[in-house]
């Protein structure tokens, strides 16, 4: 892998100023996405942190241009711009969805899975900080197990797994597929430049640090990114037409209640004594690390 001296930003493609949370992971994430694929490249936002961050009409942080579309149509809106560019033959520009996991997982799930299955030159990236956050962190199916949200509050959490979106969007057959992480800075942006030297359908998965949703300190925001790849809760991967590569391997296994404690959203197992609840998250990622070793190893052998 190489060194992150390798990536530092040379062009800023982001204005000063955004309206982010302070330590919201989205800043960040398009800040050195943009660096790489340059001004010419059209962003395509459907509801949600990003369409709010990015600034309403006639601001935009981005240079580059941007089109807010629908919950569910992203992907269809950037299927629609990728055509008409090519049609014009502007074959360089890149098009991009930025969405997060309400508008991926979600509302957007079946126009992202249409255009995966078509093929389209498009870079999907969804920022995955676990809930709904733009209209009041409600649970999408991106939401941890055991953790509260305003629709599964205290007496009610979260209480089923979260759906596999990369097992599902690996089965697509595409391209390119890979999660990353802020806290990864080097992975993260090696990714976007693979994903900038393909063509066809490519996602990536970005864990998005959120403290008013994951109830954590704006300050802490990196290290939570860093603590969920190390407990293997956000593991690091890619897989080119459904071969495995995992990229980074923990030094030392940490229990996954470590990531947990840092944040608010799971302060009720702790407090209640929940322990079983929390042996069961534990299993849960074993049995997923365990899991993505093995398509590894299997993709190796290939």
């Amino acid at each position: 892998m190489e060194p992150l001296h390798e990536f530092l930003i040379d062009e800023e493609n982001v204005y000063s100023g955004a309206l982010s949370c302070r330590g919201c992971g989205w800043a960040l994430l398009v800040r050195h996405l943009s660096s790489i694929l340059g001004k010419e490249t059209v962003y395509v936002l459907p509801a949600s942190c990003f369409s709010i961050i990015s600034g309403p009409y006639p601001l935009n942080e981005l240079k580059g241009s941007v089109v807010h579309t629908l919950f569910a149509a992203a992907p269809a809106t950037a299927t629609g711009i990728r055509a008409t560019l090519d049609r014009n033959g502007d074959t360089d520009a890149h098009v991009v969805v930025l969405a997060g996991d309400g508008g991926t997982f979600d509302i957007g799930f079946q126009s992202m899975s249409g255009a995966a299955t078509r093929g389209e030159n498009i870079i999907y990236v969804c920022n995955n900080n676990g809930a709904y956050m733009n209209t009041g962190i409600q649970t999408s199916t991106a939401t941890p197990y055991g953790a509260v949200t305003t629709t599964n509050p205290l007496s009610s959490i979260k209480n089923n797994w979260p759906k596999d979106l990369m097992g599902i969007i690996a089965a697509h057959n595409i391209q390119y597929a890979a999660t990353a992480s802020l806290a990864f800075m080097d992975d993260f942006r090696r990714k976007i430049n693979r994903a900038k030297e393909l063509k066809g359908f490519r996602f990536l998965m970005v864990d998005g640090p959120c403290p008013p949703g994951h109830k954590t300190e704006p300050e802490m925001s990196i290290s939570v990114a860093r603590m969920a790849v190390e407990t293997n809760s956000f593991p690091l991967f890619e897989v080119e037409r459904r071969d495995y590569k995992i990229n980074h391997f923990p030094e030392k296994k940490i229990p996954v209640e470590e990531c947990m404690k840092l944040q608010g959203r799971y302060r009720h197992l702790f407090k209640n004594g929940s322990k079983d609840i929390i042996e069961d998250i534990q299993k849960f990622t074993d049995d997923n690390w365990k899991r993505l070793n093995d398509l590894a190893k299997n993709s190796n052998q290939n």
